[in-house]
């Protein structure tokens, strides 16, 4: 329940009034907007948390180039313009997550991240509140960091044992807008979901990336996909939001069967519906007060103990139809170890 809004990318322009990007912001030209302020405002209302994306470097920025060429033993981009632009979102905007990026080239060294996070955390407006990643400087991905991104689209197999977010695109092929995309290289519900599915069994958060146009315009096809991902998660969000990973992640099976829990209570999320409607869990160990529950169907459904191990859950009749039914469902099995 967060969005993170690019506010510099690399090629330096600011989606915000910026004092040390004149004239390359989006008060000075484009839309004449403050679209960080405008959208922070918008999804305070709705109750959702704002991050904001910074990066550290600038691929054209003369005073980068120039420290870049002394290997990075100068230091006038860092003080004259990345550094002050962070304290200056930070200041103004109070976000809840920063995600930084643009780290890789440089090390902290150069960057003065350790004295911002200490500001961040001691002395900021959002100290006591502030999440972020960890692309700091050029050795801290997946070592350093509140959260770890690790690399784009990263999977990490088994459970980490540090928080962390898998960051993906719709677009297969880009984070920005290529007016040239085709819908075979778009992401569609299915693995929207699977992946999101996955992720948070492993214990991370999904951060889906979308490009809007030069407009500002979230595309049809993409609006598409994010709305069906949001229908999805008004029937199986229980299984999501706010839930831990459990005692086991996935069932070792040809089925892909996915686990989260929350308190005593485990969800069982499948992505292929079976053939038999006879969905078979062998994980999960019942008990005389095990109660099984398909999210989204009233009523409770049946199930036996499984000669091997494990219980035998009896799903709802779905009528046969033309195309394939949507993608992964869960079920709640309570009294279960």
């Amino acid at each position: 329940r967060y969005v993170v809004l690019t506010a510099k990318h690399h090629e330096g322009f600011t989606n915000w009034g910026s004092p040390v990007s004149w004239n390359w912001n989006s008060l000075d030209t484009g839309p004449h907007r403050d679209l960080v302020g405008e959208l922070g405002e918008a999804l305070r209302e709705s109750n959702i948390r704002y991050g904001l994306y910074h990066s550290l470097l600038e691929w054209f920025h003369p005073l980068y180039l120039a420290d870049k060429e002394s290997g990075f033993k100068t230091q006038d981009f860092v003080l004259k313009k990345t550094m002050p632009e962070l304290y200056d979102l930070v200041s103004k905007y109070k976000p809840d997550l920063i995600w930084s990026d643009g780290d890789w080239e440089a090390p902290e060294s150069y960057w003065n991240s350790t004295s911002f996070l200490a500001w961040l955390y001691n002395d900021s407006p959002v100290k006591d509140t502030v999440v972020v990643n960890d692309r700091w400087c050029n050795n801290c991905s997946c070592r350093h960091g509140g959260f770890y991104n690790c690399a784009d689209k990263y999977k990490p197999g088994t459970l980490p044992t540090h928080k962390w977010e898998m960051c993906s695109s719709i677009d297969k092929l880009s984070w920005g807008y290529r007016s040239n995309m085709n819908v075979a290289e778009l992401m569609d519900e299915e693995s929207i979901i699977e992946e999101l599915v996955q992720t948070v069994s492993l214990g991370g958060n999904y951060l889906l990336n979308v490009g809007p146009t030069k407009e500002g315009v979230i595309v049809p096809i993409f609006q598409e996909r994010l709305l069906a991902l949001g229908r999805w998660l008004d029937t199986n969000g229980e299984a999501i939001y706010e839930s831990k990973p459990w005692r086991v992640q996935m069932e070792n099976t040809t089925d892909t069967v996915w686990y989260t829990s929350k308190g005593p209570v485990v969800y069982a999320i499948f992505l292929l519906w079976p053939r038999d409607n006879v969905l078979k869990l062998s994980s999960p160990t019942p008990s005389p007060a095990t109660q099984v529950t398909l999210l989204g169907f009233a009523g409770t459904l049946k199930w036996q103990q499984s000669p091997g191990e494990g219980l035998l859950v009896t799903l709802p009749y779905m009528l046969p139809s033309p195309l394939p039914p949507q993608s992964g469902w869960a079920v709640k099995l309570e009294g279960v170890k």
